[in-house]
C-alpha cells in the first residue's frame, strides 16, 4: 500500500515514541525507487562491479598504509592479527550478506537497523557510517603521501617538507592525500558506471603488484623471523587487530550501491562474501611474506614498508617506482570506492529527512548524487590534508564496529518478526553466526585506547544535538500521523 508521507506534522510526537519509530521494508524499496523526487539512480552495476567496488574498498588498506605502525604491536604474529580482524568481519559479512539480499536499497546498515530498531539507533548507525566512511577515506588518502614520496626517491628527488604533511607532522598540508580525494570526487560525480570501470582496472593492478611483493619477498624468507612469535604477548596480537580492522571495512561498500545494481538481491551477498575471501587470503600472504623476509624489529619506524623491501631486495629503481606508483593506485582506489559508500549513505538519510536534501538531489545527466559528492570530497579532502594517519585509523575502526555489531542484531530481529520474509541469502548456522560478529566486534571495541572511546563519545553527542537540532523535525517518519505510521507497514511481512 502507497502511503503518502505528509512532511507538515499535524501534532508533534513524543521524543520516545519518535526514536522507536521504524521504516517497512516495502516503503524503503518503494521511496528508493522515488527518492523523493530527487531524481533516480541508474542500474548499471553487475556482479564483478560490485565485488570489485569491495575489493576495491579493502584489499591494500591495512598492508600498504599501516603494517609499519602494526607490526611493532604484534610482532610477527601481525598475520594472525590480520586473520583475527578478518575471522570478525566475516561473521559481520555474514549478516551483510543476508540483510543486503533483503533490503537492497543504498543505506547499508542505517537502512536495516532503520527496518528493525528504529529512528533513533538508526541515526546512531548513520552517524557511525559518517565517522566510518569519511574518516577512513581521509586516513588512507594520508598514506598516499609516503608512497609518492618512494616514487620521487628514484629521481634523487623529495616532496617539500611543507606539503608532505599535516601541521602536527611539521608541515602544511599532505597535499597527495588532498589530490587523491579531490581526483576520487572528480570521477564519482561523472556516474557510478565511469566510477566502476575505472576501479575494476585498478583493483586488478593492486592485485598483481601484491602477488609481485609476496613473489619477491619469499625468495628472501627466513623462518627464524617469526621467532619468538608473540614478543608482545597475546595483548599485543588482539590490540593490532582492533587497529587494522579498520582494513576490512570495504566488504560493505557492496552494500551501498543497492539502487545501482542491476541485480541487487542476488548480486550484492554473493559480493560481499567473494570480496572477503579475496582480501583476506590477501593480506595474510603479504604479511607472512613481509615478515618472512624482514625481522619484526625493521618494522618500528618504517613508512611505506613494502616498497622499501622491494627496494632492498631487487635494487632495482625502475621496480621500486613501478611499485610505488601501482601502490599510489591502489591508494586511490581505496579512496574512490569508500567515498562512493559515504555519498550513498548520505543520499539514503537525506531521502529519510535527517540530513539537508542537498544530500539526495540526483543529477539527470549523470544519475549520481554530484551535489553531494562535491560536498563530501572537499570535506574529506581537508580533513586528510591536515589530520595524521593513526588518529584517523582507530576513530574508523571504532564507527565501524559499532555498526557492524548493529547488522547482527538486524538479522536476529528480521528473522523472528519477519521469518517467512524474502532472503536470497541465509546466514548459516543461525544465531550462531550474528552472535558471534556481534560478540567479536564488542571484544575489538573493547581492546581500543581510551582516547578513541573519548573521540567516539564526543562524535556521538555531536550527532545527538544535530539529530535533536535538525532530524527530528525533518523526519519524514516522523511526520506521519498514528494511522499513516500504521498504514505503511501493512503488508510488511
Amino acid at each position: 500500500m502507497q502511503t503518502t508521507i505528509n512532511t507538515e506534522r499535524r501534532a508533534p510526537i513524543r521524543l520516545g515514541q519518535q526514536l522507536r519509530r521504524r521504516k517497512s521494508i516495502n516503503s524503503m524499496l518503494r521511496e528508493a525507487e522515488e527518492n523523493a523526487g530527487g531524481g533516480k539512480m541508474r542500474r548499471s552495476l553487475g556482479l564483478l562491479q560490485l565485488t570489485m567496488i569491495s575489493v576495491g574498498a579493502t584489499m591494500g588498506t591495512g598492508i600498504l598504509v599501516v603494517l609499519g605502525a602494526t607490526v611493532p604491536v604484534a610482532g610477527p604474529a601481525i598475520w594472525i592479527s590480520f586473520v583475527l580482524a578478518g575471522i570478525t568481519a566475516l561473521f559481520s559479512a555474514i549478516s551483510y550478506a543476508e540483510m543486503a539480499g533483503m533490503v537492497p536499497v543504498s543505506g547499508s546498515s542505517y537502512s536495516y537497523s532503520y527496518a528493525t530498531m528504529g529512528e533513533g539507533i538508526a541515526w546512531v548507525c548513520g552517524w557511525c557510517l559518517v565517522l566510518e566512511y569519511a574518516v577512513s577515506v581521509a586516513a588512507v588518502a594520508v598514506g598516499a603521501g609516503e608512497y609518492v614520496n618512494e616514487a620521487l626517491h628514484t629521481f634523487g628527488l623529495d616532496l617539500p617538507a611543507a606539503l608532505a604533511g599535516g601541521p602536527s607532522e611539521g608541515g602544511v598540508v599532505n597535499l597527495p592525500a588532498l589530490v587523491v580525494v579531490v581526483l576520487a570526487t572528480l570521477l564519482l560525480a561523472r556516474g557510478a558506471r565511469e566510477s566502476a570501470i575505472v576501479n575494476t582496472v585498478v583493483v586488478i593492478i593492486k592485485a598483481c603488484i601484491l602477488v609481485f611483493f609476496s613473489i619477491v619477498a619469499f625468495t628472501a624468507f627466513d623462518a627464524g623471523n617469526f621467532e619468538p612469535l608473540l614478543p608482545m604477548g597475546a595483548a599485543g596480537v588482539t590490540g593490532a587487530a582492533s587497529i587494522v580492522f579498520f582494513s576490512y571495512i570495504g566488504f560493505d561498500a557492496a552494500s551501498t550501491a543497492g539502487e545501482e545494481a542491476i541485480n541487487p538481491k542476488r548480486d550484492m551477498p554473493r559480493a560481499i562474501m567473494l570480496s572477503m575471501a579475496i582480501v583476506t587470503v590477501t593480506y595474510v600472504l603479504v604479511a607472512v611474506s613481509a615478515i618472512g623476509a624482514r625481522d619484526w624489529t625493521w618494522f618500528v619506524g618504517t613508512e611505506a614498508a613494502l616498497v622499501q623491501i622491494i627496494g632492498e631486495l631487487t635494487g632495482q629503481s625502475w621496480i621500486v617506482l613501478l611499485f610505488a606508483v601501482a601502490a599510489v593506485l591502489a591508494i586511490a582506489s581505496v579512496v574512490l570506492t569508500v567515498l562512493y559508500g559515504q555519498t550513498r549513505i548520505l543520499l539514503t538519510m537525506s531521502r529519510d529527512g535527517l540530513v539537508p536534501p542537498i544530500f539526495s538531489r540526483v543529477s539527470k545527466r549523470t544519475g549520481t548524487p554530484v551535489a553531494g559528492t562535491f560536498i563530501t570530497g572537499g570535506i574529506v579532502a581537508i580533513t586528510a590534508g591536515f589530520i595524521p594517519l593513526g588518529a584517523l585509523a582507530e576513530a574508523t575502526s571504532i564507527g565501524t564496529l559499532f555498526a557492524f555489531a548493529l547488522v547482527g542484531v538486524s538479522v536476529i530481529y528480521l528473522r523472528r518478526k519477519q521469518p517467512l520474509a524474502e532472503r536470497t541469502f541465509k546466514a548459516p548456522l543461525y544465531p550462531l553466526t550474528p552472535l558471534l560478529g556481534i560478540a567479536a566486534c564488542l571484544f575489538l571495541m573493547a581492546n581500543l585506547s581510551w582516547h578513541t572511546w573519548l573521540v567516539f563519545g564526543i562524535w556521538m553527542l555531536v550527532g545527538v544535538g544535530l539529530y535533536l537540532g535538525y532530524g527530528r523535525r525533518r523526519s519524514r517518519l516522523g511526520a506521519l500521523s498514528k494511522q499513516q505510521y500504521i498504514d505503511s507497514h501493512i503488508g510488511n511481512q
